[in-house]
């Protein structure tokens, strides 16, 4: 979605807008109940911004509505950074647990309740539109079919609760932003989702959404919201979540091609699908073998190519030249500009070698059937350097990539 301030009357606003028409197609609401969704949970005490105006037809400006602008900032660096993490996590950990006192009588109809099983049809279905062939996904995929819980009394789930929904000032919270993808659900899968690695940003040692351990997140939870959170049910929501964000980042690329989003950031996103495989990976590989965690894998970074220059090279040296002209964008040109350099970045690594164990279309079938597993000989040790090699190309400096390096190679 995009976000637009402005000024009117003497007062700011915030005006939510979709990119396109299309862009809204499929969706389960609009942002007339978006809207309606915000106001529910301000009356229940959650930080969030006051909608004054739900676009129509006649406006001329697409899909939307208005809200009041808050103060702070969502930039996940400049947050976490913040001099009291400990008190701004018990604030988000209190916000979240008032979202989810809500219930379908509290809200607009229209906001769905999720079937867990046909969640993970969906995202099967999602896995085989987009190609079928990574195996790592496909692994994901039969564990959450072998491992689903039972359904329990739904919440209402924010559905994006991490770091970059949340509006922080200072150290506290001044606003709980992005409800586009609310819906009825179990209440860990909300709070496993802020924990994942990629939500942590720089600060991969804090897993409780960058700011700090995910045992005194839950505490805070817990005594907000009167209840005991489950282990098991919120591992199983942490490898759900990241099956289903491996998913959404691998078909942005089709969102691109279909015209629906032409913008830059949506084809380099899609090329971060490797970051949630490995994340994936190394939530999953807790049930292999121990033989099989202790076999070594191979990992070598290419020699330095010889002659003329390569693509790669030329990728490069445009991304070096870029670097020299930063001053001159401003405004959302200049995020337009480090996304650029990033797709570049992308291309002068690029390597085929990461390709046998990243994209497998028969090893993905396998584990898709259960046909295949990480107990299998020399399967996770595979796995292992095809994602580590992928991820090396596509975002070397993602936090995880030296953990589990250090991990798996002791480098």
């Amino acid at each position: 979605m995009e976000s637009w301030r402005f000024g009117a009357g003497g007062s700011n606003y915030v005006l939510r807008r979709a990119p396109s028409l299309a862009f809204m197609e499929g969706r389960p609401y609009g942002h007339s109940t978006e809207a309606a969704l915000i106001e529910a949970a301000r009356a229940k005490g959650v930080t969030a911004p006051h909608v004054v105006a739900v676009l129509e037809a006649a406006d001329a400006l697409g899909s939307g509505f208005v809200m009041r602008a808050l103060p702070g900032t969502a930039d996940p660096k400049v947050i976490l950074a913040c001099d009291d993490p400990d008190g701004l996590l018990r604030e988000a950990a209190r916000d979240l647990a008032r979202i989810h006192r809500l219930r379908p009588g509290d809200v607009p109809e229209g906001v769905p309740v999720m079937d867990y099983r046909a969640a993970i049809a969906d995202l099967k279905q999602q896995f085989m539109d987009a190609g079928g062939d990574r195996p790592i996904i496909a692994l994901g995929l039969r564990w959450l079919e072998d491992n689903c819980p039972p359904e329990v009394e739904p919440v209402l789930n924010h559905g994006d609760y991490r770091m970059g929904n949340l509006l922080v000032e200072g150290s506290h919270l001044t606003g709980v932003l992005d409800w586009e993808i609310a819906h009825f659900g179990d209440r860990h899968e909300d709070l496993a989702f802020g924990c994942m690695a990629v939500w942590r940003f720089a600060r991969y040692d804090r897993p409780a959404l960058g700011l700090g351990s995910i045992a005194d997140y839950i505490a805070a939870y817990e005594t907000e919201a009167g209840v005991t959170v489950d282990p098991a049910r919120f591992r199983f929501w942490t490898i759900y979540r990241t099956v289903w964000w491996a998913l959404g980042c691998l078909k942005m690329a089709a969102q691109w091609r279909s015209g629906a989003d032409r913008m830059l950031e949506r084809v380099v996103i899609s090329r971060r699908t490797s970051e949630q495989e490995l994340d994936l990976l190394l939530l999953l590989e807790e049930d292999a073998p121990e033989d099989e965690l202790a076999r070594p894998i191979a990992f070598e970074i290419p020699p330095a190519p010889q002659g003329e220059a390569t693509d790669g090279e030329l990728a490069q040296a445009i991304f070096e030249w870029l670097g020299t002209v930063k001053d001159r964008f401003e405004g959302h040109d200049r995020f337009q500009y480090a996304v650029a350099r990033n797709a570049l970045g992308m291309i002068s690594r690029y390597t085929h070698a990461s390709i046998p164990a990243v994209e497998n279309p028969d090893l993905a079938a396998k584990m898709l059937a259960g046909d295949a597993n990480l107990s299998a000989p020399g399967t996770l040790a595979e796995l292992r350097g095809g994602i580590l090699a992928a991820v090396a190309q596509d975002v070397p400096k993602y936090p995880a990539l030296a953990h589990a390096r250090k991990k798996w190679t002791g480098e």
